[in-house]
């Protein structure tokens, strides 16, 4: 059996396990036995003990067979192959497993052709060790689970203990993804590190990655690439400081216009027809800015004697404004809605008109989520790509002005990392550099709005 039709066939027998349960707890129930849970909990118990162990040893075995059939296959290359200068242990494995799956590229080394039948027998023999395998635990647990049919067993508790194990390995498995990115990124950034000093990355006012080795037109040199970083942050922040120019005045007015001032009729309509622009993909977005925006603003600056380039950061920025918007609005308009109406009527009761309650009282009382919504709003504009690689381009200017076009840190990573790369060149390392570099500062920005909150938040008892 694949391993598709395994996940279905344990998920019939945990579907089954339940309602045997289930019906054997509730006709000992109708009999007059007394039992410490609901029938329904002693069929969850079996469901669970027939689904998950068998559902485990699946998932280890799709993933950890095709690594050990990885590492057997390579015993089959000979010596002078991986000897060879051009040796490379991905080209190899793709020509196995070309020729395991039947697609045929040409002519084949003999050792190809050898591998491949190995790999073949292997996958035949752990298929079929792996159906009985899984179908067994699976029988096994829910027998098990029946067993434990009686009035002693506290099947609820089980179920929870279950349950809350789940949730806790989920929340693990989440923070252990977080610091295996975080760790793979500071590995990939020292070896970046140890080709570039950390000063001309850092401080270097030109980037240039792409020709790195290239012949230097006319010279008969070879050209030397350069990494300096600061174009790339000057460009992503000066786009991104045009994008909150838009999004946080146009997003926080509009929240506190639909929590505090709009009708319910009103409110209706314009909060779900402001929060469908969050559904609009970027890359329509980024058609909008390039075929309307940017000529428009182009247009109009020549109208009035400026130099705008085509692609400009005014446009993107825009654009990006434009997107993040219901990001900002619809956060903040719930923050709003969440401060206790006591409070308000404790401010008209004082005398306080609607404007002054809202910006002296409410605004004030939800300060930190309305801060929470701008971060994202940041967060969200810092890691844009596609709308600044098709309306600002991919020019690694160093300018502050928004008329010039500009390119940015995601952008720059996304073009390093598009094709087939060599992971050992500064080129590559170079977006694992730069995605650290980014995690830092937005770490810092970060920790800079949670003292802000920390110290202008108002706290009421």
């Amino acid at each position: 059996m694949s391993s598709l039709t395994l996940g279905i066939a344990i998920l019939i027998i945990s579907a089954a396990y339940f309602f045997v349960a289930n019906r054997a707890s509730s006709s000992q129930r109708a009999a007059g036995t007394k039992f410490h849970s609901l029938p329904h909990y002693y069929g969850l118990y079996a469901a669970l003990l027939a689904f998950l162990p068998a559902f485990a040893i699946l998932l280890v075995l799709a993933i950890g067979d095709d690594l050990v059939f990885r590492s057997l296959a390579l015993d089959f290359v000979p010596d002078e192959v991986k000897a060879s200068k051009n040796y490379k242990e991905v080209i190899v494995m793709a020509q196995i497993t070309n020729v395991v799956d039947g697609i045929n590229f040409g002519e084949q080394p003999d050792w190809v052709y050898a591998a491949a039948e190995a790999w073949k027998g292997w996958d035949a023999t752990s298929t079929t060790l792996r159906t009985i395998l899984v179908i067994s635990l699976s029988l096994l647990g829910g027998m098990f689970a029946y067993r434990q049919v009686n009035p002693g067993f506290r099947s609820r508790n089980a179920v929870e203990r279950i349950i809350m194990t789940i949730l806790a390995a989920s929340s693990a498995i989440a923070i252990l993804t977080t610091i295996g990115i975080v760790f793979s990124v500071i590995f990939e950034s020292l070896r970046f590190f140890a080709l570039v000093p950390v000063s001309e990355f850092l401080f270097g006012t030109t980037w240039n990655p792409q020709f790195e080795g290239a012949e230097r037109a006319g010279s008969g040199q070879m050209g030397l690439a350069t990494y300096g970083s600061v174009p790339l942050f000057a460009g992503t922040f000066l786009i991104s400081i045009v994008a909150l120019t838009v999004s946080v005045p146009v997003g926080l007015f509009s929240a506190i216009y639909l929590s505090e001032y709009a009708t319910p009729k009103v409110r209706a309509v314009v909060k779900p027809v402001m929060e469908l622009l969050a559904g609009v993909p970027t890359v329509v977005y980024g058609f909008f800015a390039a075929l309307t925006v940017a000529p428009f603003i182009r247009s109009t600056g020549m109208s009035l004697g400026l130099d705008v380039a085509s692609e400009s950061a005014l446009a993107a920025g825009l654009v990006m404004g434009i997107m993040i918007i219901p990001f900002v609005s619809s956060l903040s308009d719930d923050v709003i809605n969440a401060v206790p109406q006591a409070l308000r009527d404790a401010a008209y009761g004082l005398g306080s008109t609607h404007s002054e309650t809202v910006r002296q009282v409410v605004l004030p009382a939800a300060l930190p989520g309305v801060v929470a919504s701008i971060l994202l709003a940041v967060s969200r504009a810092v890691g844009e790509t596609m709308i600044v690689v098709m309306a600002a381009g991919l020019a690694a200017n160093l300018s502050f002005n928004p008329l010039d076009a500009v390119t940015t840190v995601t952008s720059q990573i996304v073009t390093i990392l598009v094709g087939d790369q060599e992971f050992e060149s500064a080129k590559t390392l170079s977006a694992f550099a730069l995605a650290l570099t980014l995690i830092v500062i937005t770490l810092g920005l970060n920790f800079v709005a949670l003292q802000i909150v920390k110290k202008y938040r108002e706290q009421y008892e």
